[in-house]
């Protein structure tokens, strides 16, 4: 019998190599070997579409021709003239639609070509932690050196600690308002107190507001673009993954200042050359429509984070949490076990079929947490709840 030559693969990249994948796919993937599973994991909210957007794209698939073809880099005139007039009506910013917008294939690719623009290898990045996992992989893919700042104890910036921990290598300032994993919302003071540190220190913050729309005490969120004293040093990516419900149809944005958006944009051409027509479309179509659409299930997800929190009032004292002020998510504390929150996360799984996220894939502070998310079905709520009550005897 003739024995096969083995030949060996070439090593892969350093830069590749030094990052984990994610906790979130990984729970995942883990479920679909699993019979009848019940999800707390993966951040989707349970809603499909709006009817008004499924209609357009069908209407514009029938009768615009062009619907197949690459737009403009930067995205079609008419959705970046729409960004830009929701900017300016919802958060005060002012962005010129040809020269400080740009239509990305989802929020993830606006937050890697923004990465990829500001940051060299062995720069630093500071992640106010728990933080959303994919920020660390994107600074570590562009070779940058992730420096997680723990959040207070009730999820708030420290900003002393923050300060202390910008050196002469650091160079962006990186997180989520409404914040992923926590449900935390920055107030205005914050975030002048972060502008103030980028500007002094000639950093540059990068904002992720992918759940701006979800905020369940009816706070302002600060967009630091729409104070002319730091447009500088601030770049905004947006989302309509969340809001929409289109989250397969991958369509984002980034704004900033010209001079970084003309770099922005040389990585984004790079990697895509420009976001899918037809999601194009159907975000022109979701900014355009009735949005009381958006209200109804802003009113049902505050419904869904009620009973999230109920049911883990319930498990008091196995867990204790702090109640999310935005987005669709809650990070639980275990006090039942001091194994890792992926032995635990894993072993929930195995044992009762409930999926959740292990805390500590976020970052320092998220060790001995679950993140949790209300986003899906009520009903699926319950029954993980329920699942994890008879689990712990409860």
């Amino acid at each position: 019998m003739t024995q096969k030559m083995t030949i060996p693969f070439s090593r892969p990249s350093s830069r590749i190599q030094a990052v984990a994948p994610s906790a979130t796919k990984l729970m995942a993937q883990r479920a679909a070997g699993i019979e009848n599973c019940v999800s707390l994991g993966q951040g989707v909210p349970g809603f499909s579409p709006p009817p008004h957007v499924v209609q357009a794209v069908q209407k514009m698939l029938t009768d615009n021709p062009t619907i197949s073809r690459y737009t403009l880099q930067n995205g079609m005139p008419e959705l970046r003239e729409r960004l830009s007039k929701y900017l300016q009506d919802e958060k005060g910013v002012e962005a010129d639609p040809d020269h400080e917008i740009c239509v990305t294939v989802g929020g993830m690719e606006a937050l890697l070509a923004s990465i990829l623009a500001v940051v060299d290898p062995g720069d630093e990045v500071l992640l106010p932690s728990p933080t959303y996992a994919s920020y660390t992989e994107q600074v570590l893919l562009a070779g940058g050196v992730p420096v997680f700042v723990p959040l207070n104890s009730g999820w708030g910036l420290d900003l002393a600690s923050l300060e202390a921990a910008i050196t002469k290598n650091t160079r962006a300032i990186l997180l989520c308002n409404p914040g992923n994993p926590t449900g935390n919302v920055y107030s205005a003071a914050e975030i002048h107190a972060l502008c103030a540190l980028a500007v002094a220190n000639n950093i540059v913050l990068i904002i992720d507001e992918a759940y701006d729309y979800i905020v369940y005490d009816d706070t302002k969120i600060l967009n630091p673009l729409s104070l002319d004293e730091y447009r500088n040093h601030v770049i905004a990516i947006g989302s309509l993954s969340k809001k929409y419900c289109l989250t397969g149809w991958r369509v984002g944005w980034v704004a900033a200042a010209r001079q970084w958006m003309e770099h922005i944009t040389k990585v984004h051409d790079a990697a895509t050359i420009c976001a899918p027509t037809i999601s194009q479309c159907a975000a022109l179509a979701a900014l355009n429509g009735d949005q009381q659409w958006v209200a109804t299930c802003c009113r049902k997800l505050a419904e869904k984070k009620e009973v999230c929190c109920s049911r883990l009032d319930r498990l008091t004292p196995h867990f204790s949490y702090v109640t999310p002020k935005g987005a669709f998510y809650v990070m639980a504390k275990y006090h039942f076990s001091s194994e890792t929150s992926h032995q635990t996360a894993n072993r929930l799984l195995d044992e009762t079929g409930v999926i959740t996220v292990p805390g500590g894939s976020f970052g320092q502070g998220g060790e001995s947490h679950l993140r949790l998310s209300f986003g899906g079905e009520t009903a699926e709520i319950h029954e993980s709840f329920d699942r994890i009550e008879r689990w712990l005897g409860v």
